[in-house]
């Protein structure tokens, strides 16, 4: 990118956050320009300031490039390996007499807490009636997906090889052609509220946190105000999941101990 484009890519980054109402200073600048290029290409414009015209008079591309900014992509069980060890971590939890609080945060769409209260009913060692388990999102419109759970075919490769960590899927997911519905079942396990991981409040007296695949997209003087809101959201001894190819920074890491390391699985000290 030469100074030029810079100026207009920071010109528009400006527009974005000024009348699209979107913090684009939370996320680092690869992360917006892959994004953004994305729908400059849908929408046949080679140039940020041109495409910052077609915003000005275009408001269904705003809406478009919103939900292109917004961190969705997400999946059943994403990340398998992770998951076995996750297992581990919930029949520990939910062997003590009490209710086991979990944050999915943030949760997109609402596969990955729908994905723990599949395994928990799915596994005879862990009590899923113990689980009481929250997906937050700082987008109100794929909360409502999330709420839903109706899923296409198209969005997914292939359910039965994403469900794979179960012994079976068929009792979790009703599958109507190209569409499929999580059962209600698996539904009352879980809920759904807004939330802002990274200006929100923190939770409280939480047992298990997934913060996953979202630090790889935050500009990194956000890393630290993220894990500050999850560890003071946690019990003592409370269990934090990140993504497999994310770290903790290292301003937080006496705060943590790793407990499978390998999947990004700690505990709070």
């Amino acid at each position: 990118m030469n100074r030029a484009e810079e100026r207009a890519f920071n010109r528009l980054l400006d527009f974005i956050q000024e009348e699209l109402e979107f913090e684009s200073g939370f996320y680092n600048n690869a992360y917006l320009d892959r994004r953004i290029t994305a729908r400059m290409r849908r929408t046949d414009h080679d140039d940020y300031q041109a495409y910052q015209q077609l915003l000005k008079r275009d408001d269904e591309e705003r809406e478009a490039l919103l939900d292109s900014l917004s961190i969705n992509v997400t999946g059943f069980f994403r990340n398998p390996d992770a998951w076995e060890k996750l297992r581990l971590v919930l029949r520990e939890l939910t062997a003590n007499n009490r209710t086991v609080k979990v944050w999915s945060a943030p949760c997109a769409d609402g596969r990955e807490p729908y994905s723990i209260a599949m395994l928990a009913q799915d596994d005879a060692e862990i009590d899923a009636n113990r689980l009481d388990i929250l997906g937050t999102d700082i987008n109100p419109d794929i909360l409502e997906v999330a709420r839903n759970g109706i899923y296409n075919t198209s969005q997914t490769t292939d359910i039965a090889d994403e469900l794979e960590p179960l012994s079976e899927y068929e009792p979790y997911v009703d599958q109507e052609e190209t569409k499929f519905t999580v059962k209600e079942s698996v539904k009352r396990l879980v809920s759904f509220e807004q939330h802002d991981l990274i200006r929100g409040d923190p939770k409280r007296d939480f047992d298990l946190v997934l913060c996953r695949n979202l630090l790889i997209y935050i500009d990194s003087s956000y890393k630290t105000p993220i894990f500050e809101t999850i560890r003071n959201s946690l019990r003592d001894g409370g269990y934090l999941m990140i993504g497999m190819t994310e770290t903790l920074p290292t301003e937080c890491r006496d705060d943590f101990e790793p407990v499978y390391k390998r999947q990004r699985i700690y505990k709070r000290t």
